[in-house]
This record gives C-alpha cells, sequence and structure tokens, in this order.
C-alpha cells in the first residue's frame, strides 16, 4: 500500500503558501499552540461566515490575522463591531498588537474546505449524501474547475456499519506537482455520527510539460500578435507589408 500525503503540505514552496507566516525556534512549541487557538476561536466565533482559513503572521510584538471568508459582511458585524470584538480576545490571549483583514473569496465553489463545509450542512439536515455529492460537484464544474473528488465515510444514510463512499468528476492529478489541487475536509455531527467529508479540486496546471504544449501556446502567441517582421533565413529582417500585394503587372510585347 503507498502512504498518503497530504496533497496541500506536498506542493508547500512549489506552488502553495504557508498558512502560518513566522519564524523562532525558541518559542516555536508555544507559537503553535497559539496558532491552533487563534484559528478555533475565529472558527467557533464565525461558524455561519464560511470562513475558509485563518492566515497568520508575526513580526516582533506585532500580529496580523487574515480571515478568507465569502461572506465579509458577516466577520465585519454592524459597524466593525464583531470584528473589533475577536481583535480584543486575540490580543487579550497572545498580548500582541493585533490587526485583522478580512479577505473575499470570489469563488467559493471553487473552495475545497466551503465545499466540504456545504455538504456537511446538507448531511445534518439528512439529505441523501449522493444527492448532496452531486449537487457540490455539478456546481464546482461549472464555476470553471477541471475535476473534483469527494468522499464521505461514517455511517451512511443511518447505517449500522460505517463504510466509504467517493465520486470524481473530471480529473485530479495528485501525483503532478505542478497541478493546483486543493484540499479540504469538513465534519457533519448526525444522529447516526459523525461522517468525514473530504474535498479534492483540480483548479488548474500552473506549467507546461511537454514539448506539444509549448508549441501549441508559441502558435497562439503568433497567432494573437500582429506580423510587425519576418525573419529571413540569414538573420536579416524584412518588413512585413500590412497592406495587400498590388497585383502584378506584365509587360506589353507590342508596346
Amino acid at each position: 500500500m503507498g502512504n498518503k500525503i497530504h496533497p496541500n503540505s506536498v506542493r508547500l514552496g512549489y506552488i502553495h503558501d504557508w498558512e502560518s507566516k513566522w519564524f523562532s525556534l525558541r518559542d516555536m512549541p508555544a507559537l503553535i499552540g497559539e496558532d491552533f487557538k487563534i484559528r478555533n476561536l475565529v472558527k467557533q466565533t464565525f461558524k455561519m461566515a464560511a470562513v475558509s482559513w485563518v492566515g497568520i503572521e508575526r513580526a516582533g510584538s506585532y500580529l496580523r490575522v487574515n480571515i478568507h471568508t465569502a461572506r465579509p459582511g458577516v466577520v465585519i458585524g454592524k459597524k466593525g463591531a464583531d470584528i473589533e470584538a475577536i481583535r480584543g480576545q486575540i490580543e487579550n490571549m497572545t498580548q500582541r498588537k493585533t490587526f485583522i483583514n478580512v479577505m473575499e473569496i470570489k469563488e467559493p465553489e471553487l473552495d475545497s474546505r466551503l465545499v466540504a463545509e456545504a455538504i456537511a450542512v446538507q448531511l445534518e439536515k439528512r439529505i441523501a449524501y449522493r444527492r448532496a455529492m452531486r449537487r457540490a460537484m455539478e456546481r464546482t464544474m461549472q464555476s470553471g474547475a477541471l475535476g473534483i473528488k469527494v468522499m464521505v465515510s461514517g455511517r451512511l444514510n443511518g447505517g449500522e456499519i460505517a463504510r466509504r463512499e467517493w465520486m470524481r468528476e473530471g480529473r485530479v492529478p495528485l501525483h503532478t506537482y505542478a497541478a493546483d489541487v486543493d484540499y479540504g475536509t469538513a465534519e457533519a455531527f448526525t444522529t447516526a455520527g459523525l461522517i468525514g467529508v473530504k474535498v479534492w479540486i483540480f483548479k488548474k496546471q500552473l506549467f507546461v510539460k511537454s514539448p506539444k504544449e509549448l508549441l501549441l501556446m508559441a502558435k497562439k502567441d503568433q497567432q494573437q500578435q500582429a506580423p510587425a517582421a519576418v525573419i529571413a533565413p540569414k538573420g536579416e529582417a524584412v518588413a512585413a507589408a500590412a497592406a495587400p500585394a498590388a497585383p502584378e503587372v506584365t509587360p506589353d510585347a507590342n508596346a
């Protein structure tokens, strides 16, 4: 059996970036625990705000928290009351001057964590898991994704024995590092027990590999750009005529 690696962690430093940006060898255990508490606080406070992930940056005695959400208005609250309240809680927890930025997610259908949470909410409302999975996959593919894979595991539909079911549409190349694969999880608390949801979304491929794809890109660039000059075989540039060539006139023999 193969070892299963987190799709986001294996791409860190290549096409994905870290969620926490700071460095301290001496205080690393304490700061990691602090990051965990901050993220839990934000998630618990804004359960209905569709918060995908929380970025944390540290510089000296300053702390910056970037909240990525699909509903920024819910996070900010009326006249910024909610965001000021959580800022005060974080400052009391960390004893640091805190700045909070709320960043909007333009396309929540392409965010794997939000898609997983949407499926989990439907499962808690006793909607059939296949219907919830199919509906989420259709919306993601319509938003421009190249592929999506959804897996649910637990006592599905109230069954006595837990099992695992998955569906896929398009392609999800997990072994290709250049493929931008977004991975997210969620949990549904049902009367039968806990049901886990995993979502993989293949958004795009960032780097071209094969020579064939390079040639296709070069042809597209040539078609988009107007031919300003033609390169002669000996390296001499010959200006291309912008107007169509005039018809050739043959001399009259009787003249």
